[in-house]
Order: structure tokens, then sequence, then C-alpha cells
């Protein structure tokens, strides 16, 4: 005598199946099982048992949600409410210069100093420079100084990324030679920037840094305030799904550092 039917495994009527479980969907392959079982008794071969079988393999894969981990990387990005180093997490001077030689750290730069007489409203692309917000001879300097202190400090680059605005490439450009333009560091949707929250919580080899150079309104967007004055730089813990920031360096200080 057949008994109630299941909600965690699919039923039939006919030859179809009828209904699915939330939970039958993420137990597909158990519903495989079940259905080519009750095929070998209800069919008139195994041909048909098998047939049934493939089909509802098939459906599976079409309608089965995506693995939890393919969801982790969307669904726990979350941005921050914060950018301040919590207090017992916060490196001082010395901790800065042991864990970037170390390595394993997200080193985030709002392009320096700028003439803020200029604006971007009339650019065409990000080649543009002309129609640009460009740094002035005070932003140059800087980021040149802050590019002879971290060679000096022998803090290891790694990978150097940068917004396409000309800001942002001729920051990165005059601290550390090379620089690898990305889209996302600028672009978002709805104030949120997926693209920049994965560059700052992708994990980092140990002996190298992540070093990015972008904007102050994006890098506020997806880690909270206090906003990042031209030229500071953000030093996070990148973590797969989340960041810490340990500490917020402004471009004076960088002489500082030992």
């Amino acid at each position: 005598m057949a008994g109630p039917v299941r909600t965690d495994q699919p039923h039939w009527q006919g030859n179809q199946p009828v209904a699915f479980g939330g939970a039958g969907l993420e137990l597909c392959c158990s519903g495989v099982v079940h259905v080519s079982m009750r095929s070998l008794h209800s069919s008139k071969s195994a041909l048909a048992a098998s047939f049934v079988a493939f089909s509802l393999a098939a459906v599976c894969l079409s309608v089965a949600p995506r693995p939890a981990a393919a969801q982790v990387a969307s669904a726990e990005l979350a941005s921050a409410d914060s950018s301040a180093p919590e207090p017992s997490e916060a490196l001082g001077s010395a901790d800065i210069v042991r864990a970037l030689r170390k390595g394993g750290y997200v080193v985030y730069f709002r392009h320096t100093s700028t003439d803020m007489s200029q604006n971007d409203s009339a650019m065409k692309g990000y080649e543009d420079c002309g129609n640009q917000r460009l740094l002035n001879a005070k932003g140059r300097d800087e980021a040149r100084t802050i590019g002879r202190r971290v060679a000096a400090l022998k803090l290891p680059t790694g990978e150097v990324l940068a917004s396409p605005m000309c800001r942002t490439l001729e920051t990165a450009r005059l601290m550390f030679g090379s620089v690898k333009p990305q889209n996302d560091l600028r672009e978002g949707t709805s104030g949120d920037y997926p693209g920049l929250k994965k560059m700052l919580a992708a994990p980092v080899a140990f002996g190298g840094n992540r070093w990015i150079v972008g904007h102050g309104i994006p890098f506020r967007a997806v880690a909270g305030a206090p906003h990042l004055a031209e030229g500071e730089a953000a030093v996070m813990l990148p973590e797969g799904t989340r960041w810490r920031v340990v500490a917020r360096v402004l471009p004076d200080e960088w002489a500082g550092l030992k």
C-alpha cells in the first residue's frame, strides 16, 4: 500500500513529476534514486527505468539551486559601517611596516591631491584627461614621496591596481611605476561597488600586497566612514568574504613609518 507523498522528494502523476519540496531541490540526487527504484517496479523494463532516471537528472540539473559556496561571493560581501580601525586591532607605526613586509594585505589609496577647480562633467571617456580633475603639483609630489618611502621600507608590491581615471592612474604610476587599470574601482550600481568589494576581500598571498589607487566615494560606499582624504591609505586585512581595516595612513605619515 502506497504511503503518503513526501514533500522532500518528487512525486509523480503518470510519467511526469508534479511537485518538488524545497528540500527536494537540494536533495535532487536522492529524488533520482527514489524515482529510479519506483520505475524498476512499475515500468515494463529496466531500460524504461533508466530513461526516467536520466530525464529526472536533467530536470534537477536545470532547476536545482546553485551550491552554497557559489552564492557566498555575492551574498556575504556586505558593505561595512566604518573604515576606522577597531582600537583592539589597530596597528601602530612599527606594526604596519612589519605587517606589510610579511605581506597578505590590501592597501587602498585615494588618489593624491587634485586641482579642485577642475571636474569630470565634460569627459568623453577615461582617456580624456583634458576634461577630468587632475593631480596638482602637490599631488604629484605626494605620490612620488610615498612611492620612494614604500621602496625604502622594502614593502613588497605584488599587484598594483587603479581606477582608469587619469588622476588615479597617474598617482599609481608615480608611486609604483606600472599599474593595471580596473574599471570596477570606479563603476558601480545604485551606490554599490561589488567589484571593489571583491578586490578588498580577496585573499592575498604572503610575500606580496595588493596596492589599489581609487576614489573616496566608492570606498566610503562599501567600507564606511570616515571619508578618505586625498592621498590617504587604508591598510586592510582581506578575509575572503569581508575585510578588516587595521590602519589608516595620511600622505605625510609615511615618512614616520620605520
